[in-house]
């Protein structure tokens, strides 16, 4: 049996990366023969719980970027003598000792860089470059993101891209009896965002449209960091940060209408999440949006006003996800990938 290591040091966080890790891994460790070796940030987080007793579980707690990460992650892992390296992100260390897979998001720092840091900046770049020129296999979560990825760095990568896509957690299919109405002080009918309000998420124009539309119902958003705190809101809007990822499902299940005016996603797992719960979704039609939309799913072009449009006529259908929006599904095709890896098979 190989001894495959996998970065989990994301697993920890609430965003989007942090759930794709979880989730994939969770799955990834019961349908493997192969041995395991996570790499976490704390082995007290309380996933690991889940991970069973014959999988080892080290402390990494490497910040990304940083010369620890770049020194001290390679040490480890050529002590571990690891066959194999899955990391579900791109910030694999520039020396990595063994060959290893990496799992592409987003290209989304080339073509909005947020506020990170000019130095954050060119190591992000010199990382993707490096990820995707040396490794064994890329997975990309989605066509859109297969499609960045050749435009960027050129025909020479595609044969060793594969698009998995991500899964939706059985939590957002139940039936949540929370009271999320009671609990957390917002009104019976309301709008829901969820996700962070960085530049490309496109929080403000949802606000302002929102703020034209005097009967529509309220606005919630389930957002967090400096840039949610800087949001311009009107009386209307109510933002909640630190929400427990166990309470999501019950804010899908009990809203209106979930709305995400992004402009750029390389997958955007809360459109799923909404139509898991039952709750109708508008949407930008651009990037990877219209992949995971499904067929009543309200897309809208990136403008002021056919968002306020769609706000004055909020859809009432949905559907749920599709079959292979599955993480049992995205763990078992991980699993052929590393294998594929392993034996140097195109």
């Amino acid at each position: 049996m190989a001894l495959i290591g996998i970065d989990c040091r994301f697993a920890s966080k609430d965003v989007g990366l942090g759930t794709y890790t979880r989730e994939l891994v969770l799955q990834l460790v019961h349908c493997s023969t192969d041995d395991f070796v996570l790499f976490v940030r704390s082995t007290s987080e309380s996933w690991l719980e889940e991970i069973p007793s014959h999988v080892a579980i080290l402390t990494a707690d490497f910040d990304h970027y940083s010369l620890k990460e770049q020194i001290a992650f390679p040490r480890l892992i050529r002590h571990l003598h690891l066959d194999l390296l899955f990391s579900p992100h791109f910030n694999v260390p520039f020396f990595c000792p063994v060959p290893f897979v990496v799992t592409i998001h987003d290209l989304i720092l080339h073509r909005y860089p947020n506020q990170t840091s000019k130095i954050k900046q060119i190591a992000y770049r010199i990382l993707m470059k490096r990820a995707v020129t040396n490794a064994q296999k890329i997975i990309a979560v989605s066509a859109y993101t297969q499609s960045e990825l050749i435009s960027v760095y050129g025909k020479s990568i595609a044969s060793k891209i594969s698009t998995v896509t991500e899964g939706v957690s059985p939590l957002f299919s139940s039936s949540p009896a929370l009271n999320v109405q009671k609990k957390y002080s917002i009104p019976t009918d309301y709008i829901l965002y969820v996700g962070n309000a960085k530049q490309h998420k496109n929080v403000q124009m949802l606000i302002d449209a929102h703020a034209q539309v005097s009967d529509a119902p309220d606005l919630v958003l389930i957002s967090g960091g400096s840039e949610a705190r800087k949001l311009k809101l009107h009386s209307r809007v109510h933002l909640l940060q630190n929400i427990p990822y166990s309470d999501l499902p019950s804010f899908y299940t009990s809203a209106t209408c979930f709305v995400t005016p992004s402009l750029y996603e390389g997958f955007c797992l809360p459109i799923l999440e909404a139509r898991a719960s039952g709750c109708p979704v508008i949407a930008m039609n651009i990037t990877a949006i219209p992949e995971v939309a499904g067929p009543h799913t309200k897309l809208i072009e990136p403008n002021l006003q056919d968002l306020t449009q769609a706000l004055q006529n909020i859809p009432t259908k949905t559907s749920g996800p599709e079959e292979q929006y599955c993480w049992e599904y995205a763990a078992t095709t991980t699993n052929a990938i590393l294998t594929s890896a392993l034996h140097g098979q195109n």
